[in-house]
């Protein structure tokens, strides 16, 4: 099944009350890992891309190519869209040019003014071409590529202008971050988001720093709105550990466990398993 923009999927999420995952990939073993997972576990997915990713990976065109390759040979059936995960404008066009079915332009940091005139130029673009565009008001917190943000929590008059430009999903600050959470988190506030829900009606909502976030707030942040929701640190931290113990128990050592197939083997089946213990906390199993 070709790439789709993430529109339907998350009209189907937001009506039925559940969230489709965006998770993060870094390299082939990430792609694979979830895409496999989505089709096992019959669930819609969102493959996010940073734009320090997207270097990383050696541009987006190597990323489509691959995305578009795996759909291919794995056979996936389940609807899968390419997603830039806080993009700049410049990136966000990039993107579109190789062939990212939906894009994310992060304006947050911007005036609202800046913010509302760069949306409106990237969703007359991504409506011409049948992408899906979600935008953001109030930065996350904790650092992601180099940008920090506070955790703020967005205006919701403000979430209104921009969710009334015909963008496709929204990402609004309600005090989460990304990567780990300190032992100081007030944690959501759901006041905000509920405030936000009702300004912007049908609108599917974004909690981006997924990971580390108890399981009855994203249940709650679900039932007011959240129809996507992103995790990445915790697939590196699960990846991370089961690469360790591979190594500690002197695995690489014995045979040709060198080999990076079976180096890397451990860290690709535990994001699986995270990618699985996701999409059950989220509700999105059996909905492709």
């Amino acid at each position: 099944m070709p790439l789709v923009n993430a529109k339907e999927m998350l009209t189907k999420a937001k009506a039925g009350q559940y969230a489709v995952g965006q998770f993060n990939i870094n390299n082939l073993e990430w792609t694979k890992a979830i895409l496999l997972t989505a089709q096992e576990n019959n669930s819609p997915v969102i493959l996010g891309v940073s734009e320090g990713a997207g270097k990383y990976m050696c541009g987006y065109k190597t990323i489509v190519g691959m995305v578009n390759g795996m759909l291919e040979e794995l056979n996936i059936t389940v609807p899968v869209a390419l997603h830039l995960d806080h993009g700049s404008y410049d990136g966000a066009k990039a993107c579109i040019e190789a062939g990212f079915s939906s894009v994310m332009f992060d304006g947050s940091h911007y005036s609202i003014e800046e913010n509302i005139e760069k949306t409106k130029e990237l969703v007359a673009i991504c409506d011409e071409l049948g992408l899906s565009l979600e935008a953001e008001v109030g930065s996350i917190g904790g650092e992601e590529d180099g940008v920090v943000g506070a955790g703020e929590c967005a205006d919701p008059d403000e979430c209104k202008m921009i969710a009334d430009l015909g963008i496709t999903m929204l990402a609004a600050g309600i005090g989460n971050i990304h990567g780990k959470y300190p032992e100081n988190w007030a944690g959501l506030s759901f006041d905000t988001l509920d405030a936000i829900q009702q300004k912007t009606g049908d609108m599917p909502l974004v909690l981006h720093g997924g990971t580390g976030i108890p399981a009855d707030m994203i249940k709650k942040a679900i039932s007011l709105g959240v129809s996507k929701i992103n995790v990445n640190t915790e697939c590196q931290l699960s990846f991370a550990d089961a690469t360790r113990k591979y190594i500690e128990d002197g695995k690489d050592l014995q045979g040709k466990g060198f080999d990076p197939r079976k180096l890397l083997a451990p860290g690709f089946e535990a994001i699986k398993a995270t990618v699985k213990e996701k999409m059950e906390l989220f509700g999105s199993i059996d909905k492709a």
